[in-house]
């Protein structure tokens, strides 16, 4: 008999809090992975639902989960927040975001992966804590369209350019 695992309950709106507010004033930077996909000339961005920076767009991603590769972990978080499926082929770019308050103090602190991705099926529908997502050009970004992260256009012509694919292979090979 092929029985199925347990699916583990739906977190609820007071973990999800929870979650949030262990994030704030880290002890050491969480680690998060980005999903990068192109379909064509376009990129999926979606809409952040949840602080920090809810309202902006910027590539789906989330944070790493314990035991998952990052590339797992980067496409895990595309599809829960989009439906789309792509297949990972490498490490574009590590990014730090650090935000600090009022004080100076490190109110978050996320070491950034990004992973590009190859589109293989979806046309994206937000779901999970994206607000919303898009199918958008480098020109639409460049015209203000969307507020984004001021790393996603360079993530974006790095994904851009020829060879892409090879670079980001070649950078989760590296030891």
């Amino acid at each position: 008999m092929n029985e199925s695992p347990p699916r583990s309950a739906e977190p609820t709106t007071a973990d999800l809090d929870a979650r949030r507010a262990a994030r704030r004033y880290p002890d050491r930077p969480i680690v998060a992975v980005l999903a990068v996909v192109l379909r064509g000339e376009e990129a999926l961005i979606v809409q952040r639902a949840q602080q920090p920076n809810a309202g902006r767009w910027g590539f789906p991603g989330g944070v790493l989960e314990l035991g998952e590769t990052v590339a797992d972990g980067a496409m895990r978080e595309l599809f829960e927040e989009t439906g789309i499926v792509a297949k990972p082929v490498g490490v574009l770019d590590v990014h730090d975001a650090i935000t600090r308050d009022a004080d100076g103090r490190v109110q978050f602190h996320y070491l950034l992966i990004a992973v590009r991705g190859i589109w293989q099926s979806g046309e994206g529908e937000a779901a999970d804590d994206a607000a919303a997502c898009a199918w958008v050009t480098r020109g639409d970004i460049v015209a203000g369209r969307y507020p984004t992260f001021p790393t996603l256009l360079p993530l974006l012509d790095l994904a851009l350019k020829p060879n892409a694919d090879a670079r980001a292979g070649h950078a989760a090979a590296a030891p």
